[in-house]
């Protein structure tokens, strides 16, 4: 796998017209001073002092008498000079009180986060969907990086996100901006974009570019699904169809609903704190919590967080424990409670704490 320093070309296409401005005003320079220099045999420090006095437009203060060649000289060097001065300040408007000077040094800013960030997750597309899920990756303080093609998309994620991301205006079906993102250095990606086929194709360029990174993909049809998986998807999730179950749910079993909703942070009529799952790999415990039991280690009581199951080495789950399970390698406990009460589970049995 080969490293990507952060990239400038883009950032020099940008200032392009900024460096080709430079480069004409310092051309005026430079035929001023060799002009009169040969024409009227004069130091370079006179050379000098008549080129700066043209181009700044100022006014015309001889150094001695100019000849019949020096004025014919110094009257195209005059027009050239006004179009290049008003190019060149037009050109410096621009990029001062446009905020263009501002949005390219953003930009390499964002290079540069990017370029620093590992194990993170990409989010392709700040849509209904995609905003949601940003909201909850900053809950989860998971650092992530955006790919959005609309600009006034990127200002409302930079309004409603405060840290932890850094947003890409680019097209996240080129390979360009995948690379951008860092993907070979991402422990997952998602794929939110509007069009199924986009998605399609972002996760086959994903998988190509990074085998071993988790593919999570939005289908917005049911025949998009087995596409996915071949393209290397390892998830796919039909907002459509489970938005219909859920409100089927909502009649045939609707406590049962408002108990996911607690869970998923949907909005309650309620005082109580909302709940939350949480997740630990065996290899994220501390070495006393890695040989004690459910029981022994009373997780309950001290953190008030609920053991809902875990997940074996096989990848089998396993619901409600006994109170004699010693978790083993390559296993997940998956507990329940309030974000306090996660706090304190994590503070107690995780390394992180």
């Amino acid at each position: 796998m080969t490293s990507h320093r952060p990239r400038f070309r883009q950032i020099f296409q940008r200032l392009s017209n900024l460096f080709f401005a430079i480069g004409l005003i310092l051309l005026s320079f430079f035929i001023g001073i060799i002009g009169y220099a040969l024409i009227e045999k004069v130091n370079f420090t006179d050379a000098f002092f008549l080129t700066v006095i043209i181009i700044s437009t100022v006014g015309m203060n001889e150094v001695g008498k100019i000849s019949e060649a020096g004025k014919i000289f110094t009257s195209f060097f005059i027009v050239y000079n006004i179009m290049t001065v008003t190019y060149f300040v037009s050109v410096l408007t621009k990029y001062i009180f446009e905020g263009e000077l501002k949005d390219i040094y953003r930009h390499y800013l964002n290079k540069k986060n990017t370029y620093l960030m590992k194990n993170h997750t990409i989010v392709c597309g700040y849509g209904r969907y995609g905003r949601r899920i940003c909201t909850e990756l900053e809950k989860s303080d998971i650092p992530f990086v955006v790919i959005e093609n609309s600009l006034e998309k990127i200002e409302l994620l930079r309004q409603n996100i405060s840290t932890n991301f850094v947003a890409l205006h680019g097209n996240a079906t080129e390979d360009e901006w995948l690379l951008e993102a860092g993907i070979q250095r991402a422990k997952s990606i998602i794929c939110a974009l509007p069009d199924d086929a986009d998605n399609v194709f972002v996760t086959l360029t994903a998988r190509e570019l990074n085998p071993a990174i988790q593919i999570i993909a939005k289908a917005s049809q049911e025949t998009t699904v087995g596409r996915l998986y071949r393209a290397g998807a390892n998830e796919v999730v039909l907002p459509d169809i489970l938005g219909g179950l859920q409100m089927a749910n909502l009649v045939i079993r609707p406590e049962v609903v408002a108990f996911i909703n607690l869970l998923t942070g949907t909005p309650q009529q309620t005082n109580k704190p909302p709940l939350r799952l949480e997740e630990l790999h065996y290899e994220q415990m501390q070495a006393a919590v890695q040989k004690k039991s459910i029981g022994e280690l009373d997780i309950r009581s001290k953190t008030g967080v609920v053991v809902l199951g875990y997940k074996d080495a096989e990848g089998n789950f396993v619901l409600n424990p006994s109170v004699d399970k010693v978790f083993c390698p390559k296993e997940t406990v998956i507990v329940l409670g309030t974000e306090q009460e996660l706090q304190q589970f994590l503070n107690y049995c995780s390394l992180k704490s």
